[in-house]
């Protein structure tokens, strides 16, 4: 989502960094460069002018200026800012005292808010909760069918009453049964609207005095830019909204919500959406998405998403294949596959510092629709053995597999070479020799 404003930043900071020394004028141009970038973003006019102005304040001084390495202090500045922009620190969800904890998801038609409350409640079990789904939007029926059908896809329990019964008893009859079925936590999933209407405003703040939630949130559309940033500051001055979560933010859009509702309306950021699967919901870390819009990478989130798919005892199993030399074609695949979960390529090397220009450089979603669809085809083609022994590929086997799986024989001769350069990659880690083959690798 970010891309275009990472690419202008790394601009204005590239031709800034040639200058050697700074002078005021330097700062300015460059500064006006990244106002401009922001504005395009879609960041809120007076957010991006206040933004401009205080990082003017900091980077304007001789320890700045003066500096032997200006450029990098001046973006330490810009990044130091953004997290501030952002909130600062990560929010943690309120829970209460006395369980059950009610989470009260509003929002507005469209914005994803039935598939966010069911992927909330798939990573609070993740946490080791045991959640309760409440469906009281009685205005769109297909809202109480859709939860009820992800409920049951996801293993999650589902109360609803149907679309004739008041949300308000809806709730009270949902948090009895929450109780009755031991849910530490609900999350109600109310009504939308195509605008913000009075009726609406005071159904939920009629909720909200009757059952005093521990938290209200938001749920946005990012793509929708500065109609999401309207839509929570409205929401925010009807009732008393704790949080927000911005949905789709795999998009392509320019992201300026991102970076303006904190600011415009106190609430802060507590969970993003990336994508389509049950358990693209990420916590909110500012300093990351910071890191990320300045094009440095998200190496804390690769390494947590890495650790949710490889649990530990798969590690161990993996390391004494990779160890013992039996890691094969079979194994191969299993990791492709757990990759693919983590998030798409695109997602993946936009966490690795510096592999901006690779990402520009390739295709990234034809690789994600049809690399990982070929390598799994060319395998698949193979009997049991040949994946277990790929040693034993002659030419003859490879042409009947290229032939099996609809590609050509220099396909599959280049996923053997990925194959024996990851194996001989994995095994040097498993026997601890890591050190060597980087060493071997920079030779």
């Amino acid at each position: 989502m970010f891309e275009n404003l990472t690419d202008k930043l790394q601009g204005a900071f590239g031709r800034l960094g040639r200058r050697g020394t700074l002078t005021e004028k330097d700062l300015d141009e460059a500064l006006r460069e990244i106002r401009m970038a922001l504005l395009e973003a879609d960041v809120n006019y007076k957010v991006a002018k206040d933004f401009i102005k205080t990082v003017r304040a900091r980077a304007l001084t001789d320890a700045v200026l003066r500096s032997t390495t200006p450029t990098q202090l001046v973006i330490n500045i810009v990044n130091e800012e953004l997290v501030t922009l952002l909130g600062g620190e990560s929010p943690k969800l309120h829970r209460s005292s006395q369980p059950p904890t009610v989470i009260m998801l509003v929002g507005l038609q469209g914005a994803g808010k039935t598939t966010t409350a069911s992927k909330l409640a798939v990573r609070l079990r993740r946490g080791g909760d045991r959640p309760l789904l409440i469906a009281a939007d009685v205005y769109r029926p297909a809202a109480i069918e859709q939860l009820k059908q992800l409920g049951k896809q996801l293993d999650i329990a589902v109360y609803e009453q149907g679309a004739e019964s008041p949300p308000r008893e809806i709730v009270a009859n949902g948090l009895k049964h929450a109780s009755k079925i031991g849910a530490p936590i609900v999350i109600v999933d109310t009504a939308g609207r195509l605008h913000i209407d009075e009726v609406m405003m005071e159904e939920i703040r009629e909720l909200e005095r009757t059952f005093s939630p521990s938290e209200v949130l938001l749920v946005a559309d990012a793509m929708s830019g500065q109609d999401a940033v309207s839509a929570a500051q409205a929401f925010h001055e009807a009732v008393n909204i704790t949080g927000v979560i911005l949905t789709k933010m795999d998009g392509d859009a320019r992201g300026g919500a991102a970076l303006s509702i904190r600011a415009v309306t106190g609430a802060p950021i507590k969970f993003l959406g990336t994508g389509e699967k049950a358990d693209a919901l990420e916590p909110f870390h500012p300093d990351r998405l910071a890191s990320r819009i300045l094009g440095q990478g998200d190496m804390a989130s690769l390494v947590e998403k890495a650790k949710e798919e490889f649990g530990d005892e798969d590690a161990k199993k993996l390391k004494q294949r990779m160890a013992d030399g039996s890691f094969g074609l079979d194994d191969f695949i299993e990791q492709f596959k757990k990759v693919q979960n983590m998030g798409s390529i695109s997602q993946l090397l936009g966490m690795i510092p510096g592999m901006g220009n690779i990402k520009q450089q390739l295709n990234v979603d034809e690789l994600d629709d049809d690399f990982f669809s070929k390598v799994e085809a060319i395998i698949s083609s193979m009997t049991p053995d040949e994946r277990r022994k790929p040693d034993i590929l002659n030419g003859s086997r490879r042409r009947r597999i290229a032939s099996g799986s609809g590609t050509t024989i220099q396909d599959v001769n280049q996923l053997l070479n990925q194959f024996k350069e990851a194996r001989k990659m994995m095994k040097a880690m498993a026997g601890g020799r890591m050190d060597q083959l980087l060493v071997g690798a920079r030779r």
